[in-house]
């Protein structure tokens, strides 16, 4: 590698939803314009472009699921719709001149550091380019999981995921099998079952489902944000602070979501009045422990005539009838998955070859470990915006998407202290201990003793995409890059790591540049 010649750029971003746009933007205020987002699909958006199916909305208020550096003071509704928050990630790619940096159509398909050359070559659909750092933001709801169902391929109607929904099929009048009780599928419940002739809603594990507040806001209320933009800042740090008052339940003290959990019941029994429906939608673990959901719209659904739910999965296909695993036939027209997404097994990791020679995947098959959720062992100059364990049960993610760029950006101001032909490499040492410390700590957590399993879990039940803290707690842990956590890797030494360790501190709270060549 390194031998023909391609166009080089400081840094890569994959991606352009919230992390990828977010990473642009933080790296345009650093003084770095030598950038390219690269986007597999044709327009920005990330998850709020690819999930467009009937009734997407965010569950997270409006004033608090935005940057708090680009305030939108015309959010429609306290809780937003697709269309909405996509429209807004297309405002921020223009209000911070993001476009002449979008490389749309650029599929990467394989990433590789060269460790002669000290860089990444990255192949693309669109051709090859070379970068000195790469921050991947593909985000872990990018990808849909497809459950591998024996006899689908023989099924005669259409089929379809959630997040690839097929808009020019019509389901007036058809009969559909929803298969997910998922953040998707309760919105989408609702939302079709007036016009379709059958729902069948196929159910392995019933969620807690609580009331969803939504509303129209005001005219007046946004041209008071308008106007005085401190309102909406305080509007923002409101609805912040509440949610952070609640991490202690999730974190520390489960019993104490006892309380939430009659709240959630009494929702249901309001809707619901059939003892035995009421049953099936009564989940037997601890509210939390499965990522709790907003509608108010959903139980009064489910009480309609046409539609039924089956609580069980679904075990098989034979022609136009779908079997779930207790036995349960039903003739459909089309199949919707709400099977939701490769979350601890990200499709990107295996088209990241480090160091070593191996890809991400391979270095996490026992799964996902990250340093302070961003860089991972032997992939030098390599970041990930919502990496292992920055997640959130109860808040936005725009907060730690944040936090993230905090580190990113001080990840960048090292390496420029260090000089040209420069890499950091995550010791494995500090990765370790780092995720030893999320571990201890997740293992009182709701989301590791609420008797459920969930897609925060891989494969081994381990919990690999959950923060067990504030949001306060996670940007304190990335607000400056600590050196003694990475080698130092020079051009000139190449095969020789450069020891950081103890020594004066830079302008932005870690050991110089200066100062670890001095130690070396």
């Amino acid at each position: 590698m390194g031998q023909q010649q391609h166009e080089h750029v400081r840094v890569a971003v994959i991606g352009s939803g919230f992390g990828g746009l977010g990473a642009a933007v933080r790296l345009r205020r650093e003084g770095i314009t030598d950038f390219v987002v690269l986007e597999r699909a044709d327009s920005v958006g990330g998850t709020w472009r690819d999930n467009s199916y009937p009734g997407c909305a965010c569950d997270v208020p409006s004033h608090l699921y935005s940057f708090s550096f680009a305030p939108n003071p015309e959010w429609p509704r306290t809780f937003s719709g697709q269309e909405h928050i996509r429209a807004y990630l297309e405002h921020v790619t223009d209000t911070f001149r993001l476009r002449p940096h979008l490389r749309l159509e650029h599929e990467v398909l394989m990433m590789r550091w060269d460790t002669e050359e000290l860089r990444w070559e990255i192949e693309t659909s669109r051709g090859t380019l070379t970068a000195d750092v790469v921050v991947s933001a593909t985000g872990p709801l990018s990808d849909p999981k497809m459950p591998d169902v024996p006899g689908l391929d023989g099924f005669p109607g259409k089929i379809f995921h959630s997040a690839r929904w097929d808009h020019d099929y019509d389901l007036r009048g058809k009969r559909v099998a929803m298969i997910g009780t998922g953040a998707s599928a309760i919105q989408i419940v609702p939302s079709i079952q007036p016009e379709v002739a059958k729902l069948t809603l196929f159910q392995r594990t019933p969620p807690w489902v609580m009331p969803r507040v939504d509303r129209k806001i005001s005219g007046a209320e946004r041209w008071l944000h308008r106007q005085l933009p401190f309102t909406g800042t305080a509007r923002r740090g409101l609805l912040w602070g509440i949610r952070e008052l609640q991490v202690q339940a999730f974190t520390k003290r489960p019993n104490e979501l006892g309380l939430v959990e009659q709240l959630a019941k009494a929702n249901m029994r309001k809707a619901i009045k059939d003892p035995a429906l009421r049953a099936k939608l009564t989940p037997s673990y601890r509210i939390g422990c499965k990522r709790i959901l907003l509608s108010s719209t959903y139980y009064p659904a489910l009480a309609q005539p046409n539609v039924d739910v089956v609580a069980s999965g679904l075990k098989e296909v034979r022609g136009s009838t779908v079997v779930a695993a207790d036995g349960t036939k039903t003739e459909v027209d089309a199949i919707v998955f709400g099977t939701g997404f490769h979350v601890t097994d990200m499709p990107i990791a295996e088209r990241v070859v480090g160091a070593e020679g191996i890809t991400l995947a391979e270095a996490w098959k026992d799964g996902m470990e990250s340093l302070r959720g961003a860089t991972a062992a032997g992939f030098p100059n390599w970041m990930t915006i919502i990496g292992p364990n920055t997640g959130l049960g109860n808040s936005s993610m725009i907060l730690m998407i944040e936090s993230q760029l905090n580190y990113m950006a001080d990840y960048m101001r090292q390496l420029n202290l260090l000089g040209e032909g420069s890499a950091l490499a995550a010791r494995p040492s500090s990765v370790h201990a780092w995720n030893r410390r999320v571990q201890e700590r997740m293992k009182r957590t709701v989301w590791n003793t609420g008797g459920c399993t969930s897609w925060y879990l891989d494969a081994s039940g381990r919990n690999t995409t959950i923060w067990p803290g504030t949001t306060t707690e996670f940007r304190s842990a990335t607000r400056h890059v600590d050196l003694s956590e990475y080698e130092v890797i020079r051009a000139a030494a190449r095969r020789k790591p450069v020891a950081a360790t103890s020594g004066a501190e830079s302008s932005s709270g870690t050991k110089s540049a200066k100062d670890t060549e001095a130690v070396a």
